[in-house]
């Protein structure tokens, strides 16, 4: 039986097949001012990269994501915080606590040993801890997103954000740029600051082992290195962290297909 997941994200839309208890095909891209589109496109991308199958060979497909009332073609939506329970459940049968690291939030989520929501808490009235405040970072230091968290493990004299709101936060790291201090130690800064709102979050929930991180930050080891020490756990990384919430909807679509 072959089902799908389309999750449109405030950064990016994600599109997962799932046949049966497999994955068989995912996609990422970015979200346009369309989500619509965005949606329909990474679901074709998904499709083509199976080469044999066709709209009409999938039995369910669901939606979620700030997006998810835009997927015309989906059967039904569910909710983004169910379905990244749902995912690293599958994917880490142990998982109890789920971190999810956005574009434009973060989430502190608690679920069973079935993979269902228990309680949860999230940051998204400041842009602090997100995909797009580590983009503003980067820009302004003039660094590739993808270095900022490994030059943040890099410092010797880590300099204390006064700081940790997105907007004042951008402001002071372009004044300690033109003050010359190091950028590992500005990084490391930033880091650390995040890395403790993160953690206020994960303790309003109460951190059970196992801990999974998804989401794109979970790409950034500086993050995940600094709330690893700080809550006394290792952290459970998906191969591909950004499908996480496609496929929790894949996995509900498989069961509701299943009873219809």
């Amino acid at each position: 039986m072959l089902t799908a997941g389309i999750d449109v994200g405030s950064s990016t839309s994600k599109a997962v097949i799932l046949q049966d208890n497999k994955i068989l095909s995912y996609s990422i891209i970015p979200t346009s001012a369309e989500s619509a589109d965005s949606a329909q496109r990474a679901f074709d991308k998904a499709l083509d990269k199976t080469q044999f199958i066709s709209p009409d060979d999938i039995h369910w497909i669901i939606a979620t994501g700030y997006g998810r009332v835009v997927v015309t073609f989906a059967k039904e939506t569910v909710t983004e915080l169910s379905c990244h329970v749902k995912g690293a459940n599958w994917l880490f049968p142990s998982v109890r606590t789920v971190l999810d690291m956005g574009g434009q939030d973060c989430k502190a989520i608690k679920c069973d040993g079935q993979g269902r929501l228990l309680n949860f808490t999230m940051n998204d009235k400041c842009a602090a801890g997100t995909g797009r405040f580590f983009e503003l970072i980067a820009k302004v230091m003039d660094l590739p997103l993808s270095d900022i968290g490994e030059l943040s493990l890099e410092t010797d004299d880590e300099v204390r954000m006064s700081s940790t709101c997105a907007v004042f936060g951008k402001s002071e790291v372009a004044s300690l740029m033109r003050q010359g201090r190091n950028k590992s130690d500005i990084l490391g800064g930033v880091h650390t600051a995040v890395s403790d709102r993160i953690v206020t979050l994960l303790r309003r929930v109460g951190i059970t082992p196992d801990l999974a991180i998804t989401g794109g930050i979970a790409r950034n080891i500086g993050i995940v290195k600094r709330v690893e020490k700080r809550v006394g756990c290792r952290a459970l990384i998906p191969e591909e962290p950004q499908i996480i919430g496609a496929l929790g909807a894949a996995l509900f679509a498989r069961d509701r297909a299943s009873r219809n």
